[in-house]
């Protein structure tokens, strides 16, 4: 699990693409403090795990479903990502809780400049805009950001300076692809209304009353 609060930003060494997927290699300097084998490290909001390290570097592999449904197919030598190690469980949710499992990939289509953030807009595949509601929680590229506004199928986030600093968002151009993890509790509620299952006491009152709507 992640936060969504970036770490830091690495640079892509290497892509080595085959049949089997994709080899990564990450030159980074933060997220290396206490990384070992195996370590479970957010990359531009995907889950990956390591599998070898270096001084100033890891590598991960990432399969063919990661590639299907991620912007890594994209990726190249010398671009930037977006880097989080997993949250620990003396650490402060400042951001939201982040799986690290990619639902799609959206189109940025532009920005505007709102006083001192900037606003971000982005069209999501429709089928996905049933879990992007007004103020909820979403994940770009593994940034955890507040919806400012939806309508049809997309939808803007807010980012101050400071965030912009921080994330790979601030050089974005007109049909840059990026990925998207939306809201994982508005998975579950989903999953609970469509069950058939006739003796679940939960309902919409129910989450109205204990404030999850």
């Amino acid at each position: 699990m992640f936060t969504g609060l970036i770490e830091e930003q690495g640079r892509i060494k290497s892509v080595c693409v085959s049949p089997a997927g994709m080899e990564l290699t990450v030159e980074c300097e933060k997220i290396l403090e206490d990384v070992v084998l195996g370590a479970s490290i957010s990359i531009n909001g995907a889950c990956q795990t390591v599998t070898a390290f270096g001084k100033n570097y890891i590598t991960v592999q990432a399969s063919n479903e990661t590639l299907k449904v991620t912007n890594f197919k994209n990726l190249k030598q010398g671009d930037f990502v977006n880097l989080e190690r997993a949250l620990t469980i003396n650490k402060r949710i400042d951001g939201h809780i982040v799986s690290g499992h990619i639902d799609c990939t959206a189109t940025f289509l532009n920005s505007k400049d709102d006083g001192f953030s900037k606003e971000f807009f982005f069209r999501l595949p429709k089928e996905f805009t049933k879990y992007v509601i007004y103020k909820g929680s979403i994940a770009i590229n593994g940034v955890s950001l507040t919806v400012a506004s939806i309508k049809d199928d997309v939808f803007s986030v807010a980012l101050i300076p400071t965030t912009l600093r921080e994330v790979n968002l601030s050089n974005l151009k007109s049909g840059a692809i990026v990925n998207i993890e939306t809201d994982l509790f508005a998975k579950y509620v989903e999953k609970i209304f469509a069950s058939n299952d006739n003796t679940s006491k939960i309902s919409y009152s129910f989450l109205a009353e204990n404030g999850f709507v």
